[in-house]
């Protein structure tokens, strides 16, 4: 039986994931392909505001657009501020800031200082009436200081100085942490969401991070902890394999499963492409890069959370109403949590690729040991080092080749999970993102549709060829949702086919309701009025519009 919601509300609602707003590149002349995809000629920032400014056109009551995510990726800024050597360790100056408040102010300022074309066109449709909802996603999840999120608010134009609706109006506690009432619901224009968001009473919003053991956040309820007795924000291990692998890679982009998940072969082969002249001490990057990223994680894995008893219950609720669901709610959603692969710290030495290359060690060593016991009774030349590595490799190829990556191994949603968050919430549709793969489908009771990406993926350095196109999730007035596409350079969206969506969706029970925006098709461009939502529906049923292409992609 599932807890009581909210009703829902009747405005159109649009889902955006995984957009990945870093900081700006400058190529070097040295290396004109390094961190090719941060340069900002792929900047997703002229499309975003043509989405914006679509919606909020034709929108005759205000919208509630929902940022699902990853709209910022925090672990790509590897700027650093003026004149701080001294606050900053060795890692940092090579890999990027760490996740303390004043580092965390400071990427999210390099962010929006780099990205004004985005930031007006949010500020624009906030002012116009519009919400928006942020979503926490695993690189975004230094959002959770308030001063960061303060920071965005004054970005935007929204007003920080007046008392929060949240202070000024949540109903008593019901005293034993278990209380099933959804709280009034929260009607501040820009709201951030821990980890998940109810969407007009029905949908179930979430990125989708923590049900995946890569990038899954230990305590998404408390995400500080303390280090040296200086609070951070604790940050998922796949986060930390990105901050001090790959932007010490920067040949790989971050944004494509495929550009940076490959076979010994394959490295071997794009290292003497790319590489061999630029980097040729790539093994040591990586060396060095995975003990880092093994022993931070570890630290930060292991680390208590920053936990307050007395405020405990008050966090819960809070997180509650900007959620609009009831603090019950929130504690039996937490608990589908996945845990996180650093409780194996095999796994995690899989995942880094340390394992085979701490055994690699061990076998040439292992080999000249047997040369240096040998020399004792007889001595011998140091090139019969080769015949006990003959007889030591092998094993080790076989132990190499089955190992497997794990990365997106199982779905995010399965059908249990989804069976529960439907009792849990009374939801019948799950959006989520993470994955970069658009999809539309039925799982178990719920309709299931994830957003896709908006970040830069391409096939290669050379940035020639785009992977996969920029996908959201659109639900009407109606209650009913569609995976649509705004191309690249596009005025305005279509619908998106989703390879392998289901022939029959769970679709809601016919409601009169007043008419919405269309969304037109992408060869019938307009700028009439467009025809109620239902009509728009069929007419959109009926086209043949597929379009786009799908990418197992990065979290």
């Amino acid at each position: 039986m599932s807890e009581p919601r909210a009703a829902p509300s009747d405005c159109e609602t649009v889902i955006v994931s995984d957009m990945h707003l870093s900081e700006a590149h400058v190529p070097d002349p040295r290396r004109p392909m390094w961190m090719g995809y941060k340069r900002r000629e792929f900047f997703v920032d002229a499309d975003f505001a043509r989405l914006c400014a679509h919606f909020a056109d034709r929108a005759e009551r205000p919208l509630e657009l929902v940022l699902n995510g990853d709209v910022f990726d925090f672990d790509n800024v590897v700027r650093l501020p003026p004149r701080s050597t001294g606050d900053v360790d060795w890692l940092g100056r090579l890999r990027g800031l760490a996740s303390e408040e004043w580092m965390s102010l400071h990427k999210i300022d390099v962010i929006l200082g780099d990205h004004p074309e985005w930031v007006a066109a949010l500020r624009d449709f906030v002012a116009r009436g519009h919400r928006v909802v942020f979503v926490l996603g695993n690189h975004d999840c230094e959002l959770a200081w308030p001063s960061v999120q303060e920071r965005i608010l004054r970005a935007l134009g929204v007003d920080t100085t007046r008392p929060s609706q949240v202070a000024a109006s949540e109903p008593p506690s019901s005293g034993d942490g278990n209380d099933q009432r959804v709280p009034p619901p929260l009607e501040e224009p820009v709201v951030f969401c821990s980890w998940f968001y109810l969407a007009g009473g029905d949908t179930f919003v979430s990125h989708g991070h923590q049900y995946d053991p890569l990038c899954a956040q230990k305590n998404a309820i408390d995400p500080l902890i303390s280090l040296n007795g200086r609070p951070r924000v604790r940050i998922p291990f796949g986060d930390l394999a990105g901050r001090y692998l790959l932007n010490g890679m920067g040949y790989f982009n971050p944004h494509a499963t495929q550009n940076y998940i490959m076979s010994g072969v394959a490295y071997l082969r794009f290292f003497l492409r790319y590489m061999v002249r630029t980097q040729p001490l790539l093994v040591w990057t990586w060396f060095w890069g995975a003990i880092a990223t093994f022993v931070i994680a570890m630290r930060e894995h292991w680390s208590p959370a920053m936990t307050d008893p007395l405020l405990v219950d008050d966090k819960v609720r809070a997180i509650a109403r900007r959620a609009r669901v009831s603090p019950a709610m929130v504690r039996k959603l937490a608990a589908l949590d996945v845990p996180s692969v650093c409780h194996n710290p095999l796994s995690v030495a899989r995942e880094l690729w340390l394992d085979r290359g701490l055994l690699f060690i061990a076998v040439l060593l292992g080999a000249w040991q047997v040369v240096l016991v040998i020399n004792i009774a007889w001595t011998i030349s140091p090139l019969w080092v080769f015949l006990p590595m003959a007889l030591f490799l092998p094993p080790f190829f076989v132990y190499a080749y089955g190992v497997k990556a794990t990365v997106f191994e199982k779905p995010l949603l399965t059908e249990q999970n989804a069976t529960l968050i439907a009792r849990i919430t009374g939801a019948r549709r799950v959006v989520l993102g993470h994955v970069h793969v658009p999809e539309h489908r039925t799982i178990g009771p719920v309709e299931y549709l994830n957003g896709g990406f908006w970040s830069p993926a391409f096939g290669e350095p050379e940035c020639r060829s785009r992977l996969g196109t920029q996908t959201f999730v659109r639900i009407g007035r109606d209650g009913d949702a569609e995976l649509c596409e705004w191309p690249p350079g596009a005025d305005v969206p279509r619908r998106y086919e989703a390879p392998g969506k289901d022939a029959a969706l769970p679709r809601p029970p016919a409601e009169p309701s007043a008419a919405a925006p269309e969304l037109p098709a992408a060869s019938e461009a307009t700028d009439d009025p467009a025809p109620p939502r239902a009509a728009a529906s069929e007419v959109d049923r009926a086209a043949d519009q597929p379009s786009g292409s799908s990418l197992t992609g990065s979290s």
